[in-house]
């Protein structure tokens, strides 16, 4: 297997010359194994073959879907240990859920089926990039039933860090339920990571995302969210990097600003870098976020500089969305310090 350490002698990891002085005291390292994640696990649909459209299709494949789900798998494939704590739908798909959660190695304990007419979150998505259609079904979701009760059940200083997916902040009691553990996690001592994950169809407006976002941000000590997301809660896209960077004035925060094909901007009390992307030819657009989410959270538990393992997830997501699936497509350390070998390098960011 691959040795998993920085090389940090290889050009594909360096850092841009503005990542100098940009370090600081890491809020998660290599103490931090054991990863307790939030949110929501899923049945997601692939039209097949590959390039298909849903509405010509006659045959699909399926995989575990659900942005926490996937990246609980991106974490196991890097070798940490991760539990799901969510709902999921007492039927079939609850169970496939559960069923492909113990496959990749994921605790299941927290994960508890709920009756009645709730359902599990269900995506159809074309592995294609030219009008690309991903439809999503949320209504009723199950994941948003998490409660109160589910999270106190949780012994949180068995976990070493804490990670939540934003989309449990869109309805009641799964709002309330994520504060509470959020509380809880910091009580414990444990880092605790936010991926924004913004879902405006879940969300009664952009006034009340925004609003719950913002106090939830104000928890966390990693926040990850792309453009769009830190402009929405800015109050348009334009403030968004300015909100980005007073969110990472809090000693020791680290704030990862996504661009897409434009790369990222990392910003800490101590400065800001700006790092590219891996350039694949891309079978879709989903699961980036989440692949990005895995592996920039495993070089940092790696003790890694802060720039390369921003790096190492940008690299990851290149991964994904040149395969079809998020979780299935998810590499492990070795396919991607194999992939890092092999490529180019990312793109050069002024």
């Amino acid at each position: 297997m691959t040795a998993c350490v920085p090389p940090t002698s290889n050009r594909k990891l360096a850092g841009n010359a503005s990542a100098r002085g940009l370090e600081v005291t890491s809020p998660l390292n290599s103490t931090h194994q054991k990863f307790l994640v939030l949110g929501r696990a899923g049945m997601d649909l692939y039209p097949d073959p590959p390039g298909i459209r849903t509405q010509d299709a006659t045959q699909m494949t399926v995989s575990l879907g659900g942005s926490a789900a996937n990246i609980a798998v991106a974490l196991t494939r890097h070798g940490l240990q991760a539990a799901l704590l969510t709902r999921v739908s007492d039927d079939a798909i609850g169970r496939f859920c559960i069923n492909q959660l113990a496959h990749y190695g994921i605790d299941a304990q927290h994960v508890t089926p709920v009756g009645g007419e709730a359902r599990n979150s269900l995506a159809v998505v074309e592995s294609r990039i030219e009008d690309h259609q991903s439809v999503i079904y949320r209504n009723g979701a199950a994941d948003f039933e998490l409660t109160l009760t589910d999270v106190e059940q949780v012994d949180f200083d068995s976990f070493d860090a804490f990670a939540s997916a934003g989309t449990a902040l869109a309805s009641e009691p799964s709002r309330s339920a994520t504060f509470a553990a959020m509380e809880r996690a910091r009580a414990a001592g444990m880092p605790v990571i936010f991926d924004v994950d913004y879902r405006p169809y879940s969300w009664p407006s952009a006034a009340v995302a925004a609003d719950v976002y913002s106090r939830a941000s104000a928890l966390c000590d990693i926040i990850v969210g792309n453009d769009d997301e830190f402009g929405f809660m800015a109050g348009g896209k334009h403030k968004g990097l300015a909100f980005a960077r007073q969110l990472a004035q809090r000693q020791g925060r680290i704030v990862v600003y996504k661009m897409g094909e434009f790369g990222a901007i990392t910003i800490t009390p101590n400065g800001e870098t700006r790092t590219g992307i891996f350039h694949v030819t891309a079978l879709k657009p989903t699961g980036a976020g989440d692949a990005f989410m895995g592996g920039f959270l495993a070089g940092l538990t790696r003790d890694w500089p802060l720039h390369q393992a921003v790096l190492y997830g940008s690299a990851a997501a290149a991964i994904v969305v040149s395969k079809i699936g998020c979780a299935p497509a998810m590499p492990t350390s070795a396919e991607l310090d194999d992939f890092m070998a092999s490529h180019p390098g990312p793109t050069q960011i002024e």
